[in-house]
């Protein structure tokens, strides 16, 4: 056998093994659910399950463990309301203008004795000038306004609260998928237990569309964008 042809088998198997190993390990590698990526993030550590009971009728965080307190979302899996309002506007103008001028001459006016100069009075002259007039504008807007009740998924040392809310809607062919996390403080939360978006820190929104409208408006693949530039469109 020849060896480079050899050679070039081998190169070519080792290119087409190693996506597949790649591929394979990271099927079997466990992933965290976002929900725990992301109490990982705001908190530093993974979120611990919660200790199990020495069999005392007691529990320093039942619900009757403090009786002044009321029916807003405390513990791990209560329910609380968030109201979304939000809106975002930018704006940006800019305008740029130049003007710029340039004149060189130079020559000869006299000559010793009685030599006369109109041969060589303007030997060189330059003019030259630029100009430049630019302008540019740019605004974006977003708007998004909904009320989701979600729960309490975990408590933070500092006494914060991860949120976690989702709703999903099918109507007409269409899905729509809204998730929202974030950390609440208890003092936020009002008389009926609901917190505006503005008050939740770490705030995460996910709005997610699958259906006839999102296939009609999704950006075209990859290949066929490589195509359209070929053919000139």
């Amino acid at each position: 056998m020849n060896p480079a042809r050899f050679l070039f088998a081998i190169l070519l198997a080792t290119v087409l093994v190693s996506p597949l190993a790649a591929k394979t390990k990271e099927k079997n590698k466990p992933t965290a659910s976002p929900l725990q990526d992301y109490i990982r993030r705001v908190s530093g550590t993974a979120p611990s399950a919660s200790p199990a009971s020495s069999g005392s009728l007691w529990s320093d965080s039942g619900r009757l463990a403090n009786l002044a307190s009321d029916y807003k979302a405390s513990r791990v899996g209560d329910l609380v309301t968030i109201s979304i309002a939000q809106n975002l506007s930018a704006n940006n103008t800019g305008n740029l203008s130049s003007n710029r001028a340039f004149t060189a001459s130079s020559g000869v006016t006299a000559l010793p004795g009685k030599l006369k100069t109109s041969g060589v009075t303007n030997l060189f002259g330059a003019n030259s000038s630029e100009a430049l007039a630019g302008k540019a504008q740019a605004s974006s807007q977003t708007s998004l306004s909904t009320t989701l009740t979600g729960r309490v998924a975990a408590v933070l040392p500092s006494g914060g609260l991860v949120v976690e809310a989702e709703r999903q809607i099918v109507m007409n062919n269409q899905r729509e998928n809204v998730v929202l996390r974030g950390l609440v403080r208890p003092g936020d939360l009002d008389a009926a237990n609901t917190v505006a978006s503005n008050n939740v820190g770490d705030l995460e929104i996910e709005v997610k569309g699958k259906g006839v409208i999102s296939e009609g408006t999704r950006p075209v693949n990859p290949i066929t964008k490589w195509i359209l530039r070929l053919v000139g469109f």
